[in-house]
């Protein structure tokens, strides 16, 4: 509690900024005058000092109200923070501040490179994926794609499905998708303005197979695996086995990857005693904070070459944000990286299954 009083005090600093300076950057964004330098650079490293990863747009909501939106670009291990950052911000006449860049009505789709991306262009269906019935995969078809133009066309799309379906939906309600042009589609193509519809309703379908689902309770089996990385360097881990044959791991489908370097050059790329039992005590607290019952699953741990990777399965991304994010800034001795992403079947993990029948 203590801590949320604190950042919320920063928060408040942040965008409670003076009364004369609140006018003079409203006028920035009514009037399009330079809004990166005069706004943007204003409050960046503000935000950078409570987190990093956020980027801004501008613009005004109405023709008295001034947006500021805080977006991620979809990196899902900072959607949570931008969302607390705007629930704490103060309340200010003439602003509205927004968490990731909502969904919009795009009746006449949006341009980039001389090129249109709308419902006029841009076609879709689904690719049912053998074996993994509750993948959303989706192929996106543009007319005009072709070899040369196609890393622009995918960036269009790309832009275009954001804006469209809003930040949070386009990260969370589509598994893969890939951009094809006309020439290579394979099935009937959808406009791309039923798209919304579609996923709503996939969306439910998979909240509807899943609700009566029990958390994993079978006792826990762990199995250490090894081998021999191609660099000579040994790979020692330990995985809860159990949980490979778990048949609605589609329930937990956020994957979240903590990595911490440590000093093996003297035990063949493996951590030390000491190392290796404080890295096990900081595991140990992720496990505790992350507990079972509140839809949290401890998949295992692999050490090799100087690199150890805990690694976490949960039915929502927003508490191990919170926790790992926790736990990488009260260890800076350690250098440490995190990876959440969607991963519904766990294929991540299918090299461990080599011995499960």
């Amino acid at each position: 509690m203590k801590r949320k009083k604190i950042l919320k005090s920063k928060i408040i600093k942040i965008f409670g900024i003076g009364s004369l300076l609140r006018k003079k950057i409203f006028d920035v964004v009514k009037n399009h005058d330079n809004i990166e330098n005069n706004f943007f650079d204003l409050i960046a490293p503000k935000l950078k000092e409570l987190n990093g990863g956020y980027y801004f747009l501008a613009g005004m909501s109405d023709d008295s109200t001034a947006e500021l939106i805080l977006t991620v670009e979809g990196d899902i291990k900072n959607i949570v923070f931008a969302e607390e950052i705007i629930e704490m911000a103060p309340k200010i006449d003439r602003w509205k501040f927004t968490a990731l860049k909502p969904e919009m009505n795009l009746t006449s789709g949006i341009e980039m490179d001389g090129r249109k991306f709308s419902g006029d262009n841009i076609f879709f269906y689904e690719n049912e994926v053998e074996g993994y019935p509750d993948e959303v995969d989706i192929t996106f078809v543009y007319e005009d794609l072709n070899e040369e133009n196609k890393d622009a066309v995918i960036t269009g799309v790309c832009v275009f499905l954001d804006n469209f379906l809003g930040e949070l939906n386009f990260a969370t309600q589509i598994d893969t998708f890939n951009v094809v042009g006309k020439d290579n589609a394979q099935k009937e193509l959808v406009p791309v303005t039923k798209l919304k519809d579609f996923l709503s309703w996939r969306e439910r379908e998979f909240t509807e197979k899943y609700k009566n689902v029990k958390n994993f309770s079978e006792e826990d089996q762990f199995s250490v695996f090894e081998a021999t990385l191609q660099n000579g360097s040994p790979l020692i881990a330990a995985i809860n086995t159990s949980l490979l044959t778990y048949d609605s791991k589609a329930s937990y489908p956020w994957i979240s990857i903590l990595k911490v370097q440590y000093n093996g050059e003297n035990n063949n790329g493996l951590p030390e005693k000491e190392d290796y039992e404080k890295l096990s005590n900081i595991e140990e607290q992720i496990i505790e904070e992350l507990k079972i019952e509140d839809g949290h699953l401890y998949i295992g741990r692999e050490n090799a070459d100087n690199l150890k990777e805990s690694y976490f399965a949960s039915k929502d991304f927003r508490k191990p944000s919170k926790v790992l994010k926790k736990v990488i800034d009260d260890h800076p001795e350690y250098k440490m990286t995190l990876e959440i992403y969607k991963d519904k079947y766990w294929q991540s993990f299918e090299r461990y299954n080599v011995n499960q029948n």
